[in-house]
């Protein structure tokens, strides 16, 4: 394994977690493919909507009723970096599509700002995935998806989309922002799917 420049004199980080190709940080890097969008919780509304007609909607006081789990994780992004042990507060994805009429595949997330990716639906159910609202015992922030993101921590941390606002079950897959750019369209960390072409 090859380490960052300087990675050596840094302590505390336990290499094995690390992914190929990727380095360990303290930091949280801000990274978004366009300007951060001003959501205000009050005018929040999160909506799934299935491929038979079914759709399910809540506001931001109904969705913080919801069973909240306490979620501690590591994340690996595209651009290299991981960051370890992070914490966050939020709602499973199998509480939200608990009763969702479907036969899909496929989800597709929806952000404030126009942007989507897409996911297998077998890498957001039994414990993969979550809506989430706070991070480090805060509040999520706007720079970092706030007042709510999609958490898939498995998958490289594009697939996390930041100012979720609904989800769309699909029978086929359609591929999002970063996936018609090229992206890979899966994007698992540990077997380096950064692009179409590994």
């Amino acid at each position: 394994m090859s380490l960052s420049p300087g990675f050596s004199g840094r302590r505390g980080f336990d290499t094995s977690r690390l992914p190929p190709g990727q380095y360990p940080t303290y930091d949280f890097p801000v990274l978004s493919a366009g300007p951060t969008p001003a959501v205000d919780p009050d005018d929040w509304v999160f909506t799934v909507a299935s491929e038979t007609g079914w759709r399910a909607r809540w506001t931001w006081q109904q969705f913080l009723a919801l069973p909240q789990q306490e979620v501690t994780t590591d994340l690996h992004c595209v651009t290299r970096w991981s960051k370890f042990d992070t914490r966050w507060r939020g709602v499973s994805l199998d509480t939200l599509l608990a009763d969702a009429e479907t036969a899909a595949d496929f989800v597709v997330a929806h952000c404030h700002g126009g942007y989507t990716t897409d996911l297998p639906l077998e890498d957001v159910l039994d414990g993969q995935a979550w809506v989430v609202h706070e991070y480090d015992g805060f509040p999520l922030s706007p720079e970092h998806g706030g007042p709510a993101r999609l958490l898939v921590p498995h998958l490289y941390l594009w697939k996390s989309a930041k100012w979720v606002r609904g989800l769309t079950l699909s029978p086929v897959d359609e591929p999002g922002f970063w996936e018609a750019a090229g992206y890979h369209n899966h994007g698992d960390p540990w077997r380096e799917q950064r692009t179409w072409q590994d």
